[in-house]
């Protein structure tokens, strides 16, 4: 049997989910949480083999629940089921750990194959994820900043105005300014305090 915990802040999910897994044979639930916060510390306690995990709730949010459980180093694979497929729900929930995300209008069948597949350390995406994820990847990469605009870049960081920054490279105010807007372009940010931010967490820049 595949021990199961559900985690969802909503008292009915949780009721239809446990009458859906306790009528099959094949998977036994062994809990309950209502938010993420809950989930970590019934994740430790009963070591499920798989936690289906709501992103969105109170507290605790699912990702930061999922993080949490792989700090700690809870075994169970972590497939998520929400109603949300954007890029900002999909991709930070794939990247802290999760094996699989489902949509909640997956067929009983499917929620079930899921499982088991997760139970075996396979990953599954439902298929607007899995479009959604697709979709990302073939974004092209962002350009990478030129050697002039880094050193321009590190003068504005330094808190050179465009004009210093021009006098020091021996280039006009002009071109300093055209160099930040190729700048800002490439980061996705919209003014020099946002650039000098991204590109110290991006690494282009360093203390």
């Amino acid at each position: 049997m595949i021990s199961v915990l559900i985690v969802d802040d909503h008292p009915v999910v949780r009721d239809g989910l446990r009458g859906m897994f306790t009528a099959d044979p094949r998977f036994d639930v062994v809990g309950e949480a209502a938010d993420g916060a809950e989930a970590v510390v019934a994740g430790e306690r009963l070591r499920p083999d798989v936690i289906l995990m709501d992103l969105r709730m109170p507290r605790t949010d699912g990702v930061s629940a999922i993080k949490q459980l792989a700090a700690r180093g809870v075994p169970a694979r972590v497939l998520v089921l929400t109603t949300y497929e954007t890029d900002s729900d999909v991709l930070p929930a794939i990247e802290a750990g999760a094996t699989g995300y489902l949509l909640k209008d997956a067929r009983k069948d499917e929620l079930f194959h899921a499982v088991e597949a997760a139970a075996r350390g396979q990953a599954v995406l439902s298929p607007a994820v899995a479009t959604t994820l697709m979709g990302q990847l073939r974004q092209p990469a962002s350009e990478p900043l030129s050697p002039r605009e880094l050193e321009v870049l590190r003068l504005v960081a330094g808190g050179s105005t465009n004009r210093e920054a021009a006098q020091q490279l021996f280039i006009s105010e002009a071109t300093v300014k055209t160099h930040l807007l190729h700048v800002y372009a490439k980061l996705g940010v919209s003014d020099r305090a946002a650039a000098v931010a991204t590109a110290f967490s991006r690494g282009y820049l360093t203390p």
